[in-house]
C-alpha cells in the first residue's frame, strides 16, 4: 500500500488489481507497436517490454479534517460484466481496506469521481440475493450533473451498472447529490473535468501549502501527457475531454501540483512537466 501526505491529510491507494494488458480496450491507439514507440520515460513504470500498458484498478483513501473519504469503488465482487476479467470477479479488496486500517464502519462519505463501471463496484455488495450499501454509514456523495445524465441510461455496454452499483444507495437514502465544485472539507473540495462523462469530477487537495489532484478518469494513462490526443473509446465527448485534459496538463506543469492518476500503476503520483509541445509524467 502507498501513502502519501499532503500537509495535514493523509492519502491512501488501496489496489484491486494491477496488471500488464493491452490498452486498447480503453485507448484505441494505444497498441503494443505504439506504446513501444512512446517516450522512454515511460518504462519501466507504466508500460512493459512487450508494449502492453501496466494499468491499474484502485480506490484512493483521504483522510481530511476528521472525515475519512472513500474515492472511486473499482469494480467489486460478484458482479455480470462485459470485461471478462471484470466479470463475477472474488477479490479481496474489502479485506485489503481493512487492513489498511479502513474497516467498512470506518468511511465518512464515497466520492465517486463519475459513474462508470471500474469506479461505482463496491459502492453495493450481494448480500441474500439483493444489492446493499458496503458502506452504510457513510454518505455517498453523487455528482448531480452525472446522475441526471447516467440516470436517464438503460445501462453501460449492456451491464447494470447503474441498477446494481448506484440505485442501491439512492434507494438506501445514502445518496448526496453535490455540483461539480462541492467541498467536501475546508482541505477537499472536488473540481468538474468533464469530457470523458458529463459530470466528470477530479478531487483537489490543498493543506499546508500542497497541493495534489486525483484525476479521475480526464487520463487513463501516462502515454496522455506525450499524447494528449490519445482519446478513450470510452469518452462521452472525445473533444471536450481532449480540450480538458491539454488544460490539466498545462495547469499541473506550471504549479508542480503532485497528481495522483486514478488508474496510474504503481508508482501513480508524479508531477507533470513540460517536454517540447507536450508533456512527461515524473515520478
Amino acid at each position: 500500500m502507498q501513502r502519501w501526505k499532503i500537509g495535514d491529510v493523509t492519502i491512501s491507494r488501496i489496489v484491486e488489481f494491477e496488471t500488464p494488458s493491452s490498452a486498447t480496450f480503453v485507448l484505441p491507439d494505444g497498441t503494443p507497436e505504439n506504446l513501444l514507440r512512446a517516450p522512454a520515460w515511460l518504462r519501466p513504470h507504466f508500460v512493459a517490454d512487450n508494449g502492453y500498458a501496466i494499468m491499474s484498478v484502485h480506490a484512493f483513501v483521504v483522510e481530511s479534517c476528521g472525515q475519512t473519504i472513500l474515492v472511486d469503488t473499482c469494480i467489486g465482487n460478484d458482479k455480470p460484466r462485459s470485461v471478462p476479467p471484470w466479470n463475477m470477479r472474488q477479490g479481496p479488496f474489502l479485506q485489503d481496506l481493512e487492513q489498511a486500517g479502513f474497516p467498512i464502519d470506518s468511511i465518512d462519505s464515497v466520492l465517486c469521481t463519475h459513474l462508470h463501471v471500474d469506479h461505482v463496484g463496491w459502492n453495493t455488495r450481494l448480500e441474500a440475493g439483493r444489492w446493499v450499501p458496503t458502506f452504510p454509514g457513510a454518505r455517498y456523495l453523487v455528482g448531480r450533473r452525472e446522475w441526471e445524465y447516467w440516470s436517464e441510461q438503460e445501462d453501460q455496454g449492456g451491464d447494470d451498472v447503474i441498477g446494481d452499483s448506484v440505485r442501491p444507495i439512492f434507494d438506501a437514502g445514502l445518496a448526496v447529490l453535490v455540483d461539480s465544485d462541492y467541498a467536501v472539507t475546508d482541505e477537499v473540495r472536488l473540481e468538474p473535468s468533464p469530457g470523458h462523462t458529463p459530470g466528470h469530477v477530479s478531487v483537489h487537495i490543498f493543506s499546508g501549502g500542497a497541493e495534489a489532484v486525483i484525476t479521475g478518469d480526464l487520463m487513463h494513462h501516462p502515454v496522455q501527457c506525450a499524447r494528449p490526443d490519445w482519446v478513450s473509446s470510452a469518452d462521452s465527448d472525445a473533444n471536450l475531454a481532449l480540450k480538458t485534459r491539454r488544460s490539466f496538463l498545462e495547469r499541473c506543469a506550471e504549479s508542480g501540483i503532485l497528481v495522483l492518476g486514478t488508474h496510474f500503476a504503481t508508482p501513480t503520483a508524479g508531477r507533470i512537466r513540460r517536454d517540447g509541445e507536450v508533456w512527461r509524467f515524473e515520478v
